[in-house]
């Protein structure tokens, strides 16, 4: 079956749907692929769809006024975007930045679309709003992460996170900005690191030389 007809089983929220509403998705969405690298969305700019991400990852960060970014949360395959549905809802301008982490497929929805569906389908809502209130949790816990988890522990944990092969492939800058921080903050943090021989820095790459060290700091945080 064609990605444009069977797209929407891929979400179990819209599949239990009715099959005139169904039908309404099918026939009013548009399958879209966009390259990576692609900003989606960014302030000041208003909503004209609801994506349904079928493949690839969207990294949705905020940018302040001094330069410093933070990525808020990722959106992968068979999620949708929650502070899209958050302006939809509101009818107001993105406040933050939507940019494709790799090459993305996905099911374009207009907001007129989104409006009589809400209006109209109670599982729509359901579907629509049990997203919204899981990411809402997960943005929680970034804040209370960023307000009071030490910084050695969380950058251990995101090298842990992100390694292939014991190898981390993120620059300074990249890393402070998946951790909310400033680049001389985790400069001088992965200089400790290198210091315990835990780590060996070179362009763009870090390699995790003793990762059981580098695990045992970052589970102090239940300590």
């Amino acid at each position: 079956m064609p990605m444009s007809e069977d797209w929407i089983f891929r979400f179990q929220g819209l599949s239990s749907l009715p099959d005139r509403l169904r039908g309404i998705l099918r026939d009013r969405s548009t399958v879209i692929s966009l390259p990576k690298g692609t900003v989606i969305f960014g302030p000041g700019r208003a909503p004209e769809n609801l994506l349904f991400l079928l493949e690839g990852t969207v990294r949705v960060q905020q940018l302040a006024e001094n330069g410093r970014e933070i990525v808020l949360y990722r959106v992968h395959a068979g999620e949708s975007c929650v502070l899209t549905t958050a302006c939809l809802l509101a009818y107001e301008d993105y406040s933050a930045e939507g940019v494709a982490e790799t090459d993305i497929t996905a099911a374009a929805i207009p907001r007129a679309v989104f409006d009589d569906l809400i209006s109209q389908s109670k599982d729509f809502r359901t579907f629509v709003f049990s997203a919204y209130s899981r990411r809402i949790t997960d943005l929680f816990h970034v804040i209370e992460e960023v307000a009071f988890q030490r910084m050695d522990i969380r950058l251990a944990q995101k090298l842990l996170d992100l390694r292939q092969d014991d190898v981390v492939k993120a620059t300074h800058q990249q890393l402070a900005a998946e951790l909310g921080t400033a680049r001389e903050v985790i400069s001088r943090q992965l200089s400790e690191f290198q210091r315990r021989d835990w780590i060996k820095q070179s362009r763009g790459t870090i390699e995790l030389l003793q990762p059981d060290s580098i695990a045992h700091l970052a589970e102090t945080e239940a300590a």
